[in-house]
Order: structure tokens, then C-alpha cells, then sequence
């Protein structure tokens, strides 16, 4: 079920009456028309006033940029917002009024662009930078760093705290948070980026999540691919399964329509799951999202 805030009506018909003033046509407007299109307007006030207002933040993200223009698209079910942290984003993703400033780190900063949102989507994440000089050609490995202010601890445990935190102030009705498979082993490979721990900092916020009392729904996403969605079968297991597998990878675009799908099932709820899909012409392109959902028992 789609999170729809209830719309009431107040019973006196006077609070319509700026629909009767709508100005006539000379050519043949009849009362009748008059009245007709006076129901549309309000039809159409009372379908915008139904619809979820929904916060993705890290919008400016190879992931967020998706879960947003995807929301952008469905008008009809969606009023979309974004959160960026600096100008530059904002106008990456085309700089609308909807896409707010905010730094995660700073709790009040994110304060507005919260209010009044029905749901929330998490895709914030710190981001490990390559240190320079690397050669590939002369064998090895890379090394990474994260900038200071930006390790893992600050953005993936505060930073998605924060938000967790600004959310159940605000009476928020479900959050989705996308993390990442591989929050089981400690000795896990991306832990080792920068000295970081990012996943275990990221399962200490999931945590977290799953200790609020909030509805939430947690996608722990596989190796993300940059490739064109709704081609592939999508796969959902729990602790890591998928990881002895073949399919441990799935596209980003395939994340963010699971994002949104999770917004309107009931059976999405209150649910973590880890998510990847086969290989493109392997099985058949998931369309039942609320029979996906509906294989996943674990909580956390």
C-alpha cells in the first residue's frame, strides 16, 4: 500500500467558493461547463494534496539521481525533493526548488528539507578517494583516503543518524535506507578502504534504524553497475547468502526502482534484505515487486 496521507474536506461549501468565481467565455460556456470545470480544479487540488511527498537524500549521487528523477516522473503519485550539499549538486541535478542545501553532519541543516515529507530515502554515503601517483601498469594496488570530516563514522553512522533522528521528529511514515552487502564480515575488503570500517558503520546505523520504532525498509544492495533497469531478475537474500553466489551484482537503476516500489507495499515494511539479480536473458524481468517483498522474513 502506497503511503497516501488522508485528505479531509471541510463540510462547508463556502470553502469552495473560489471556484465559483471562475470567468466566464463568451462562446457558449454554460453554467453546466462552469460547474464541470470547477470539479476538475478541485479534483486535481485534491489528487496533489494525495499525493507522498518524498526526501531522497545524497541526490546528486550515481544512485540518488535515479531514486529522484524516477519520484520527478510519477507526478501522479509523488511530490519529489533532494538533498545536496552544496550548489554545484543542486544544479547537477538540474537546480529546482525542490533540491535543498544540507549537510548531513549539521542536524539542523537538513531541518527543512524534512518537514512535511510523508517518507524518506537514504542514499548518503561516505566516499573513499583514490591517492594520487597510482600506476597500474606497474602492478599493485591502489590506495584510498577519505578527506577529513568525511570518514565513514561521520557520514554513514551521524550523518544517516541525523537523519533518522530529524525523521521521527517529523513524524515521518517510512524510511528506506540503502547500504550494502558485506556488513556481516568484518574482514570484508571495503572496511579496509582508508582505514574507514564504512559497512560497519553502516550496519551500526541500520541499526539504529531498525531500533527506532519507525516503518523502514532496508535494501543492502550488491556490486552496483552502471546499466539500464527492469531488464533482469532480481534476487533478495539475508546476511551476505548472496555473496557465495554468481549474482552478486545489480544496477543501479534497479536499486532505486526497488526504492520506490518499497514506498507503496505494506510488505516492505519493517523488512532488510540483501539485493542483487542474474545475468540480463537469465530468468524473467521482475515486475511483481509485492512478491518480492513478500519473500523477505527477516527484520534485520
Amino acid at each position: 500500500m502506497a503511503i497516501v496521507p488522508r485528505v479531509t474536506f471541510p463540510s462547508n461549501l463556502s470553502a469552495y467558493k473560489c471556484f465559483s468565481s471562475l470567468p466566464e467565455i463568451s462562446t457558449g460556456f454554460s453554467s453546466q461547463n462552469k460547474l464541470r470545470t470547477s470539479r476538475v480544479i478541485i479534483a486535481m487540488a485534491t489528487d496533489s494534496s494525495s499525493r507522498s511527498t518524498v526526501l531522497v537524500t545524497g541526490a546528486a549521487g550515481r544512485t540518488g539521481q535515479i531514486v529522484y528523477k524516477k519520484l520527478k516522473e510519477r507526478v501522479d503519485q509523488y511530490v519529489a525533493r533532494g538533498l545536496v550539499r552544496t550548489e554545484e549538486s543542486k544544479e547537477k541535478i538540474g537546480g529546482a526548488d525542490d533540491v535543498f542545501l544540507g549537510d548531513i553532519r549539521d542536524a539542523e541543516s537538513i531541518t527543512p528539507a524534512i518537514q512535511g515529507i510523508d517518507a524518506l530515502v537514504i542514499l548518503t554515503s561516505g566516499v573513499p578517494k583514490m591517492k594520487p601517483g597510482f600506476d597500474p601498469s606497474k602492478g599493485g594496488r591502489p590506495e584510498f583516503y577519505f578527506e577529513e570530516g568525511a570518514y565513514p563514522e561521520q557520514v554513514d553512522w551521524i550523518g544517516q543518524k541525523n537523519q533518522i533522528d530529524a525523521a521521527k521528529e517529523a513524524g515521518v511514515k517510512q524510511i528506506v535506507l540503502v547500504g550494502s552487502m558485506g556488513g556481516t564480515d568484518l574482514n570484508h575488503p571495503l572496511n579496509s578502504l582508508g582505514n574507514g570500517n564504512i559497512l560497519v558503520w553502516k550496519r551500526k546505523a541500520e541499526q539504529y534504524l531498525a531500533d527506532s520504532g519507525i516503518p523502514y525498509t532496508i535494501i543492502r544492495a550488491g556490486g552496483l553497475q552502471d546499466k539500464e533497469g527492469g531488464l533482469r531478475e532480481l534476487i533478495v537474500g539475508k546476511d551476505d547468502e548472496l555473496l557465495q553466489t554468481e549474482t552478486r551484482t545489480i544496477a543501479r537503476a534497479d536499486v532505486a526502482e526497488v526504492c520506490i516500489q518499497a514506498l507503496q507495499f505494506e510488505e516492505a515494511k519493517f523488512k532488510a534484505f540483501d539485493l542483487a539479480s542474474k545475468p540480463e536473458g537469465t530468468g524473467e524481468p521482475t515486475k511483481d515487486f509485492k512478491a518480492l517483498f513478500s519473500k523477505i522474513a527477516a527484520r534485520f
